[in-house]
């Protein structure tokens, strides 16, 4: 089955030809990103293997610029809340697999909840993505359910969780059907590594079926999800490889489904407490972000996510060159939100917290944002595409990113963070070029500031 979505003979074939770029032929090709119109494999190929520093400059330039046009300045922010460590697969590169004996496995009560959610909306979140592992018995499709049922039920007194997105184990159309219903946002999953042979190594337990990961998100789509997010975990495999894989996914979803990924996630491998596996690709700086930023240009489309596996410098760098959405102020256990534990699912980089990444942002010219609105607008699924594709997205997302960010600075905002708020609001008011727009923009600012929320197009 895998063979309709990923061909790996054709992708080392392409990876052995465009071993040597020549200016010339990466030039055209960054010429024709430019259009935003993407990338085919042998192109993509190309720039993979791209070293020279003066087309390297260039690539990352034409990232930016994609990036800006399609998505603007705005960055969303998120947090993840893992529900459950239970887990009965034994995968080499996770702390939840079942040979740590030494974790205390524990999966949130309904109550318990209540706590996490309340202390995530009492900072300033708004959309949250959550985590669980796979365990029929502790964490089954019903008790997802309820915990999605509960999270949108919580109202604290400076608001509420608009919107979870989900990331679960690969299931069946029914159990997709169930979540569609629970009105998640995107749904996520990760092949992990699209490697064959290096993903039965690296796995043990259901989820060691290859095809059963890889074919997850057309069950997906026949339950009735139209918003999905694919990615790999880097350093598995040469990262070359999984990168055309992760496009040639990409492209198959397009071509079937005429949707493409909503988001693209870019992990990279991180250490953990009983996590011994030995990273045999690791992936440099640089090559990470040489990774950002050809994805960037080959699925221009999409959301590209960052997570604080991350340090704040390769962050900095990655929110500039393709990134749209990140995550902010994680725990990685179950139960971590104000009680830092040291379990969780892996080591994190960036432990700063939400208003110190915001300020960061802000240093920056980038908007932060914690808009929903297109979850409940409707624009998902083709509908996204439509306006993602020809870059008209930003349409949406700059106006409500700046209603979001209005509402944060109401609530939460420290005095320094409030006045460079106010700037980069206001920069970014100005860019607003359909003049109604601008106007009904800040008349809901004006509301907000008089009380109101959840106010967007």
């Amino acid at each position: 089955m895998e063979y309709n979505i990923i061909n790996k003979e054709k992708i080392d074939t392409i990876l052995n030809k465009t071993k040597i770029p020549s200016a010339k032929t990466v030039l055209e090709i960054l010429t024709k990103a430019r259009q935003r119109n993407g990338l085919d494999l042998e192109e993509i190929g190309y720039l993979a293997n791209l070293e020279e520093a003066e087309l390297l400059e260039e690539l990352f330039k034409v990232a930016s610029e994609i990036k800006n046009e399609i998505y603007g300045e705005r960055l969303v922010l998120f947090a993840p809340l893992y529900i459950s460590d239970f887990c009965v697969n034994d995968c080499e590169y996770c702390n939840f697999h079942t040979r740590n004996k030494q974790l205390r496995r524990k999966r949130l009560t309904l109550k318990e909840v209540e706590e996490q959610t309340k202390f995530l909306i009492d900072i300033g979140h708004k959309r949250l993505l959550l985590e669980s592992g796979e365990d029929l018995v502790n964490s089954d499709i019903n008790y997802v359910v309820s915990i999605i049922d509960k999270i949108y039920s919580v109202k604290g007194e400076k608001g509420d969780i608009r919107r979870v997105n989900v990331n679960i184990a690969a299931t069946t159309v029914d159990n997709y059907r169930r979540l569609k219903q629970a009105r998640i946002g995107t749904y996520q999953l990760f092949q992990e590594t699209y490697h064959h042979q290096t993903y039965e190594k690296l796995h043990c337990g259901p989820k060691a079926d290859y095809d059963r990961q890889i074919t997850a998100h057309d069950r997906a789509f026949e339950a009735g999800l139209d918003d999905l997010g694919i990615g790999v975990l880097f350093g598995l495999y040469d990262w070359r490889f999984e990168v055309l894989a992760l496009v040639s996914h990409a492209q198959y979803l397009d071509e079937k489904y005429c949707v493409g990924p909503h988001t693209i996630s870019v992990p990279r491998f991180r250490p953990a407490p009983t996590v011994t596996y030995n990273c045999k690709y690791p992936v440099s700086d640089d090559d990470f972000l040489k990774i950002i930023a050809i994805l960037r240009l080959a699925v221009p489309y999409t959301g590209m996510i960052l997570s604080t596996r991350e340090g704040p410098e390769i962050r900095k760098i990655a929110f500039k060159i393709g990134i749209s959405q990140a995550s902010a102020f994680s725990a990685t256990s179950v139960g971590g939100y104000g009680k830092r534990r040291s379990d969780g699912q892996f080591m994190i980089s960036d432990e700063r917290t939400l208003e110190e990444v915001i300020d960061s942002v802000l240093n920056d010219n980038l908007l932060p944002s914690f808009c929903t609105a297109c979850y409940r607008r409707g624009r998902t699924g083709e509908a996204f595409m439509n306006l993602s594709k020809p870059g008209e997205i930003h349409n949406f997302c700059r106006p409500n990113g700046i209603l979001t960010f209005v509402e944060y600075l109401e609530d939460f905002a420290t005095d320094d963070v409030l006045e460079k708020g106010r700037k980069i609001i206001n920069l970014y008011l100005s860019k607003i070029e359909d003049e109604d727009l601008r106007r009904q923009t800040q008349e809901r600012m004006a509301k907000i500031k008089k009380g109101e929320r959840d106010l967007y197009f």
